[in-house]
């Protein structure tokens, strides 16, 4: 793998098997408590509003921003490319392939054309639907109410193919399948708009102009425009349609980029709207990733958005606080203010609030453990520790309101705080009844307290400068002893000429991977999913573990400066 070559981690990813009942659930939870423990240590970070969007051609328009775009020379062709990256010819193999070659909707839409075509003794060639997929095309994605991306805007260069579709327009006058609903009013032309229904309850529009055609998955969300209405997220309108039929270009420039050179075969870009999860207010700087695939292979690029409050790209101190051995890491600016109210929310009181937002400073980073849960990350911060006494009162404070559970077997409903006072620092900890604990009942002083199979002991320390949380304690104390030098820090194997935004240890990571897939598989409950894991899973995740360690490093004195500034992201083995 080269230096820059990425890994497309958004792809799309293989459709979870049906029925699995429990056990997925209980994965969906160990999700949500990672999305709930990163978003409970991050919900100090807040920061002023960004700076005023920049105006787009697609806003006159009324064409929803979308969240992701795929740009390729032929769509049929991008599931073998991401394959041209070892890492994932490794680990996806060629089901990955065959996948979305035999998707159930890809298959649906070919029957329904084949059907038309074969009925209505239409004379296009045998290889006209393999053709049509092969052709340049701009994929605009949103994402659905679940989060996840779902409804997707098609522009295709139809080049040679465009006569042969014109016969298609003449069957949708007694076609079940097919039919005309309304007109685009493109120049001086009246360009049909046809609705293709398939699969039984699925149905998408489509129309044709010159060598153009536009595909809207979601018919629901075509609308007309006018100039004071709003664009609600997802929504296509007529105008944008008929602007894309003559050839504007109108995505790009929504992710601060240039129409692509014919020298990209593949260009995916993905906003932090999908990346971030929801949470894309507690990173404001994070724009989004573009993966390139040109002759040379695969490129990475990270997108900066620069914020009313400036932001800092110094991680060195997130790396010398971070013990060594971690399976994954990630560094995110802090920005220099917060929003107060959320901190009201979460159970400050104005003033502590008001008191924690002179306090932050820095970068901020997380990192997994493979002898931890996926779900307790270990968070650290930077601190300005100028009124020390001051902040250790409202740190303690905050976590009093913060952290906890109503625990109906203890008095008051709560654990009480328990504090240490180390020499250059203090720490708060607090039990947390949960089934998803990484103790069990029976290690607690009092078992009979516990509600529930386990419990959290939920940390928080100040060290020095340095502000660290987990709710996993014992990451706190391997990091407190980092910082103490007497355990190695990751910035022992960090770049020294560059700034490491992302460490990876497949190793690690593959332990960490297995250990989690096998713990929500246990064999007296889901033996046929948990021999499915040993079979298929397990073997790529040994796969994985024998890549070697890496970073990925932004150039040394990177800074944003700008809406989607992008900045190329170099994969370093270490």
């Amino acid at each position: 793998m080269s230096e820059n070559t990425a890994v497309p981690a958004a792809t799309p990813a293989a459709p979870t098997p049906p029925g699995t009942g429990k056990r997925r659930n209980l994965l969906l939870a160990a999700g949500l408590c990672l999305v709930a423990a990163v978003a409970g240590g991050m919900g100090w970070f807040l920061h002023k509003p960004a700076l005023p969007a920049v105006a787009l051609a697609m806003d006159k328009f009324g064409l929803s921003r979308p969240d992701a775009l795929l740009e390729t020379q032929s769509l049929s062709q991008l599931p073998r490319d991401v394959l041209s990256v070892p890492f994932l010819r490794d680990t996806l193999t060629e089901d990955f392939v065959f996948y979305y070659e035999t998707h159930g909707d890809r298959l649906g839409l070919i029957g329904s054309l084949r059907r038309i075509i074969y009925e209505h003794d239409l004379k296009l060639q045998d290889n006209l639907i393999e053709a049509l997929f092969d052709q340049p095309a701009d994929v605009a994605l949103w994402r659905g109410a679940d989060g996840r991306l779902k409804d997707f805007l098609l522009v295709m260069d139809r080049g040679g193919l465009a006569k042969l579709l014109e016969p298609l327009a003449h069957v949708a006058l007694d076609d079940q399948q097919l039919s005309k609903v309304g007109e685009l009013k493109v120049a001086s032309e009246a360009v049909p708009i046809y609705r293709l229904s398939y699969n039984a309850t699925k149905s998408l529009l489509f129309a044709s102009r010159g060598d153009k055609l536009v595909v809207l998955s979601n018919p629901d969300k075509l609308y007309e425009h006018t100039d004071d209405s709003d664009v609600p997220p997802g929504a296509v309108s007529t105008q944008a349609m008929a602007a894309l039929l003559s050839g504007n270009q109108l995505f790009p420039e929504a992710f601060g980029l240039k129409p692509r050179e014919p020298g990209i075969k593949q260009r995916i870009s993905i906003g932090s709207s999908v990346l971030a999860m929801g949470y894309q207010r507690f990173i404001p700087t994070f724009a989004g990733v573009r993966l390139d695939m040109d002759d040379k292979g695969w490129h990475s690029f990270l997108a900066l958005d620069e914020t009313a409050s400036g932001a800092n790209l110094n991680f060195a101190p997130v790396w010398q606080a971070m013990p060594l051995g971690a399976s994954a890491c990630v560094a995110l600016p802090l920005a220099a203010e917060q929003q107060q109210p959320l901190l009201v929310k979460l159970g400050a009181d104005e003033q502590t609030a008001k008191a924690l937002t002179g306090h932050m400073t820095g970068a901020a980073g997380l990192c997994w453990y493979p002898d931890s849960k996926l779900y307790t990350p270990l968070l650290v911060a930077g601190l300005d520790t100028g009124d020390g006494g001051k902040l250790d009162a409202d740190l303690g404070n905050l976590f009093g309101a913060m952290v906890g559970a109503w625990e109906s077997k203890v008095p008051g409903g709560k654990f009480a705080v328990s504090e240490q006072t180390p020499a250059d620092g203090h720490q708060w900890q607090r039990q947390v009844s949960s089934n998803f604990g990484q103790y069990r009942n029976r290690e607690a002083e009092q078992p009979d307290s516990i509600t529930g199979k386990g419990f959290f002991k939920v940390s928080l320390a100040r060290h020095g400068s340095t502000l660290l949380f987990s709710l996993d304690d014992k990451l706190v104390d391997k990091a407190v002893a980092t910082l103490d030098k007497h355990f190695a820090p990751l910035a022992d194997v960090a770049p020294k000429d560059a700034l490491m935004s992302v460490y990876l240890g497949p190793d690690s990571l593959a332990q960490l991977m297995q250990q989690e897939t096998l713990d929500s598989l246990p064999q007296d409950m889901e033996p046929v999913f948990r021999n499915a894991a040993q079979t298929h899973l397990i073997p790529k995740l040994q796969k994985l573990a024998g890549y070697g360690k890496y970073a990925l490093t932004l150039p040394e004195g990177s800074e944003p400066d700008g809406h989607w500034q992008w900045l190329p992201l170099q994969w370093r083995a270490l």
